[in-house]
């Protein structure tokens, strides 16, 4: 998992270890902001920071309001005009302006809350942290933000000073077939914040010499979904060519809830594909589910341009939907 999803794993700990610790989360944002809306900075009270909220930019000032906060023992919102010239030196081209809440751990947000958080995320249940900014009340909810979720977006409610805040599962990808595409795949879906997983019965294909580091399942595919499970921040990437191997996982991922399903084959491969679903009693909106042939037209040739074609419409999928 990318350290930038552990932050507020990190401020519990600090808080458990007596340190005392702050979270400031970006809540506002105009012009070209280094960080999204939900990005977060947590800060111990020994000054150890992880994670960032504008990319170098304003994070120095950002650490001395949130050990002023923490002594204080209340919240602070902080506004910030980031420059063109700091802009530029984190790698855009103009600057913005960022707003940025500060929350010490047990004296803002309860401890026994952020425990509930970083439970919900280490069981990969979707979460919403709610901050009412003119009461002070705070919460957490599963329910009631489904848009929210599905489009990971973190902000203010209309027309009111609420705040919500997504914490949505780490996105996982599953890839059944240790084949070359695969072997490209991988490193470039980690770097997009993925953690990946090989499943391929064939150990001779699935193995630490050809995946150096990777997570690897000699399962039967079928039983690897139940071991896996498939949620709404999971995809999963059908690269075998095989029915015997790809099947099993086609018929627990159509049942499913995962965000998309892709299938290596020509446009003959995938319309056998799609009549032995037909026979097995799916449906053509279940089948459509399917992108097949997999990945987004950009005339790719090799391993490696068919990975990069596979990630793009990964991506394009989840941020646009289907």
């Amino acid at each position: 998992m990318d350290r930038f999803d552990q932050i507020p794993e990190t401020a519990l700990a600090w808080h458990e270890a007596g340190k005392g610790a702050v979270l400031a989360t970006v809540i506002e944002t105009w012009g070209s902001a280094p960080r999204r809306v939900g990005s977060q900075l947590a800060i111990s009270g020994e000054g150890e920071i992880e994670g960032s909220v504008s990319g170098g930019c304003v994070e120095g000032a950002v650490i001395v309001e949130a050990l002023e906060a923490l002594e204080a023992g209340a919240a602070r919102e902080l506004e910030f005009g980031v420059s063109d010239q700091d802009a530029f030196a984190v790698g855009l081209a103009c600057g913005g302006t960022i707003r940025v809440l500060v929350e010490p751990i047990g004296q803002v947000m309860p401890e026994a809350m952020l425990r509930d958080l970083c439970a919900a995320r280490q069981a990969r249940r979707p979460v919403a942290y709610v901050a009412d900014l003119e009461s002070g009340a705070r919460s957490l909810t599963s329910e009631g933000f489904e848009t929210r979720f599905r489009m990971d977006r973190s902000g203010f409610e209309e027309e009111t000073r609420t705040f919500v805040a997504i914490h949505n599962p780490p996105l996982r990808l599953i890839v059944v077939g240790a084949v070359h595409i695969a072997q490209a795949l991988l490193p470039m879906a980690r770097i997009a914040g993925y953690d990946p997983a090989i499943v391929d019965p064939r150990e001779a294909f699935a193995s630490p010499e050809r995946f150096p580091g990777e997570t690897l399942m000699h399962d039967w595919p079928d039983e690897a979904m139940d071991a896996l499970g498939l949620d709404t921040r999971t995809a999963l990437v059908l690269l075998t060519h095989d029915p015997k191997l790809d099947d099993p996982a086609l018929f627990k991922a159509l049942k499913s809830e995962c965000f998309y399903i892709g299938a290596l084959g020509s446009t003959r491969t995938h319309a056998k594909r799609v009549a032995r679903l037909e026979e097995a009693g799916f449906s053509a909106a279940e089948i459509a589910r399917i992108h097949g042939p997999i990945g987004l037209d950009i005339g790719a040739a090799g391993p490696s341009e068919i990975a990069v074609s596979v990630l793009a419409e990964m991506t394009q999928t989840l941020r646009k939907g289907a």
